[in-house]
């Protein structure tokens, strides 16, 4: 009786294990089937819907994880996305690793591909198009006075759209600390030559187009005046340190709006600016081009305006200087009697970045165009000179107190690699290499959705 009873219990235990076993091996594969095809919890969207095709790859792909694969065989912008919380004022850096096949963008100039975003805003890595092996991207952006962001992985732009097909995979993010200094570092390019393709009135015109040795020599003069004029005008607000860099290859194409007309975009001049911004940080950057001349004042006019400011290069401020056509114009030109305020262009437009980062990081301040409006006047051989130098140290006089920029912007450049030399690995982007941590990832995430419904509860009554 009793050696039964122990066959009894042994052959008990050994349908149990059985059993065991083949639950295992079921929550496996179900584990296996779920995160081959499990976006971990990213938002799909797309700007043509039902147009690209998300999926995991098991295949193509970079580590152990199935990689995240866009295809996209008619031209779209998609993108799959995450809600991150970030604390304000704060610098943050994402990576990933991506790949791409025949990525095509729509536009001939364009800063569209596979790249990395900030869903519904114009902040981005660099973007990656053709057929590529597999390469890390790299984004720093600042949270400003944000405490949340949709950090997304797309495939096209926020203004242009892409065919092709994009993997991505292995993403981190890590939170740094930010240098809060008033030491700005400006690049000022200058582009000699000049040839491009306009087109007016349905006709197209090759122009091709020299900048002068006095041309280059009033650049370089302005610079140095300018980064006088910042360091007085703001009351030693800010420093200015910088380099001028000659670019003897010609630019040869411009980009267009209805407002602006033609003019030079960051994509215009990236392959020759490039070389220079990965050996040294800047936080503005001039572009210095001839678009006309006296010849061909009516091809590329320059009379509504001379620069171009409050423009963004991977978060650093962008701004255009163009040349006037007349070569009898003072505008760049120190001369006592006419004009002793040559570098009224690059601080005028630099402060356009200025004006833009405090309405970013939640600032109020007023309109850098709205000068008549609060009593000041474009003067003859100063030009607006008092109105910058007021605006700069928050000493526009109004009814209601003084107004202007607020002394912080001066601290809030843009962030770069220094800033993450102690950071914080983050794990918003980690997902399950096991069962087991999917488990605890959804008692985790269960136990926060309740405590966020308590919280929610609690302030609602």
């Amino acid at each position: 009786m009793l050696n039964k009873n122990r066959e009894k219990l042994t052959l008990s235990r050994i349908l149990y294990f059985i059993v065991l076993i083949i639950l295992i091996i079921v929550a496996i594969k179900l584990f296996n089937k779920y995160i081959n095809n499990n976006f971990n919890d990213f938002i799909l969207t797309e700007y043509i819907p039902y147009t690209s095709e998300f999926s995991r790859d098991s295949e193509v792909k970079y580590s152990k994880m199935n990689s995240y694969k866009i295809s996209s065989p008619k031209v779209n912008d998609a993108m799959f996305f995450k809600s991150i919380s970030v604390t304000p004022n704060t610098p943050y850096k994402v990576t990933c690793m991506v790949k791409t096949e025949n990525v095509k963008t729509l536009k001939e100039v364009s800063s569209a591909g596979a790249h990395i975003s900030i869903a519904d805003t114009v902040e981005k890595s660099e973007s990656v198009t053709g057929t590529t092996d597999w390469q890390k991207l790299e984004f720093i952006f600042n949270s400003k006075n944000r405490t949340s962001v949709n950090l997304g992985f797309r495939l096209g732009g926020y203004d242009d759209n892409c065919t092709g097909t994009a993997w991505f995979s292995d993403f981190s993010i890590e939170e740094g600390s930010e240098t809060l200094d008033n030491n700005w570092n400006f690049a000022c390019f200058i582009i000699k030559n000049t040839d491009v393709e306009v087109e007016k009135n349905g006709q197209k015109n090759h122009i091709r187009l020299n900048m002068s040795n006095e041309d280059i020599t009033d650049m370089k003069q302005n610079m140095s005046r300018f980064k006088t004029a910042c360091e007085q005008l703001s009351n030693n607000k800010m420093k200015v340190s910088y380099d001028v860099i000659t670019i003897d290859e010609p630019i040869t194409s411009l980009s267009y709006d209805t407002e602006n007309g033609y003019f030079v975009a960051p994509e215009n001049v990236k392959k020759v600016m490039k070389p220079y911004l990965t050996q040294k940080d800047y936080d503005h950057i001039y572009i210095c081009v001839r678009l006309g001349d006296n010849e061909h004042q009516k091809d590329i006019p320059v009379y509504d305006w001379i620069g171009l400011g409050g423009m963004d290069y991977l978060g650093i401020g962008f701004s255009n200087i163009r040349l006037p056509n007349s070569s009898g114009s003072y505008t760049y030109k120190y001369n006592a009697s006419i004009n002793t305020f040559p570098e009224e262009v690059f601080i005028h437009e630099f402060l356009h970045t200025l004006e833009r980062n405090c309405k970013e990081y939640g600032y109020e301040r007023p309109e850098l165009h709205d000068y008549a409006n609060y009593g000041y006047k474009d003067e003859k051989i100063i030009g607006l000179k008092k109105w910058y130098e007021d605006y700069m140290n928050c000493e526009i006089k109004t009814s209601s107190g003084y107004i202007g920029l607020n002394s912080n912007v001066f601290k809030l450049k843009p962030n770069h690699e220094e800033d993450f030399k102690f950071s914080l690995k983050l794990d918003e982007f980690d997902e399950p290499s096991n069962i087991f941590e999917q488990i605890k990832m959804l008692i985790t995430k269960a136990f926060n959705n309740a405590n966020n419904l308590i919280m929610h509860k609690k302030e609602n009554s």
